[in-house]
C-alpha cells in the first residue's frame, strides 16, 4: 500500500470516529431525572401504624432528581378518617440532598404531611390541623441505613389546643437494611422507635422483615411482616357513629403487608 493510499484510509477512520465522539457526548447522562410511580397495597403502614384501618390503598408520586445530589418529590394515598382525624387522604412533599462517597452515603432533607380535611375538632369551637413538617438526616454505608427524624412542629395534631401540651420535638429513630441475597431479589428488615414528646404514653417501636422481588419494566412486588409494641388502648380506633362503637381495629398489631407498583 503506497503512503498516500495510507494517509486517505487514516484520514477516513479519524473522520468516521468524529460523530461517534460527539454520540458519546450527547448519550451523557442527564443533568436531571424525573419518574413517577403508582402501586396497589393491601393497606397503609406508616412507622408499623395502619392508616387505612387495614384496608387496600392506591398510592403513588413523582419524584426529581439533579446531578447535584438535591431532589424533590411528592406523594400521596389514601387513608381512613378514623385513624387519622376527618382525614381525606395524605399529601407528602419531600426534599433533600443526598451524596455518595464511596460506599457511604449522606443524606439531610425535609418531609412535609399534608392531610386534607384531617383536623381536631376543639372543645370550645375551632379546631387543630393534624399536618406535620419534620426534617431528617440519614447516613448509608452499601445496603444498611440509619436515619433520624426530628418534628419541628406539633406532631399529628397532639398540641396545647387539642391534648393540653405541644409536640413539637417528637422524634423517629430507624435502621434499614435492604440486601439483595440473589439478583433481582432483596430482603428488607427494619425497626424504629417513635417518641411523641410530652405524649410519652403514645411512644412505641416497631419492626418488618419482608422481601421484595424487582422486575423488568419497573415493576416490583413485596411482601412483609410488620408489627409494634404500640398502646393496644391508645392506638384502637373505633367508629363511634350513632353512639355505637364498631369497626374497631388496633392500628398497631401485628399485620402483613403486600403491595404490587411500578415506576415509570
Amino acid at each position: 500500500m503506497t503512503r498516500n493510499r495510507l494517509n486517505v484510509l487514516l484520514c477516513a477512520l479519524l473522520a468516521g470516529a468524529l460523530p461517534l465522539s460527539a454520540q458519546a457526548e450527547e448519550a451523557a447522562a442527564p443533568a436531571y431525572t424525573i419518574t413517577s410511580n403508582i402501586g396497589v397495597f393491601s393497606q397503609y403502614i406508616f412507622r408499623g401504624i395502619s392508616y387505612t384501618q387495614e384496608n387496600p390503598a392506591v398510592q403513588g408520586g413523582f419524584d426529581f432528581a439533579h446531578e447535584s445530589g438535591a431532589y424533590l418529590g411528592i406523594w400521596g394515598t389514601n387513608v381512613s378518617d378514623l385513624a387519622l382525624s376527618n382525614a381525606t387522604g395524605e399529601i407528602d412533599v419531600y426534599g433533600g440532598y443526598a451524596k455518595t462517597y464511596g460506599d457511604w452515603t449522606f443524606d439531610v432533607g425535609f418531609l412535609q404531611f399534608i392531610f386534607p380535611g384531617g383536623k381536631y375538632d376543639l372543645t370550645g369551637g375551632g379546631t387543630e390541623t393534624l399536618n406535620t413538617l419534620e426534617l431528617n438526616a440519614a447516613v448509608s454505608w452499601k445496603f444498611v441505613q440509619l436515619k433520624y427524624s426530628y418534628a419541628v412542629t406539633d406532631y399529628f395534631g397532639f398540641s396545647t389546643k387539642s391534648f393540653g401540651a405541644d409536640s413539637d420535638g417528637s422524634d423517629y429513630i430507624e435502621l434499614n437494611a435492604n440486601y439483595e441475597f440473589m439478583p433481582s431479589w432483596v430482603v428488607n428488615a427494619h425497626v424504629g422507635h417513635q417518641k411523641v414528646k410530652n405524649y410519652s404514653d403514645y411512644d412505641f417501636t416497631d419492626w418488618k422483615l419482608g422481601v421484595t422481588k424487582n422486575f423488568e419494566g419497573g415493576w416490583q412486588a413485596s411482601v412483609a411482616y410488620i408489627d409494634t409494641n404500640a398502646d393496644k388502648t391508645l392506638y384502637t380506633i373505633c367508629d363511634n357513629a350513632g353512639g355505637v362503637q364498631t369497626r374497631c381495629k388496633d392500628t398497631g398489631d401485628s399485620k402483613w403487608l403486600a403491595y404490587i407498583k411500578r415506576t415509570f
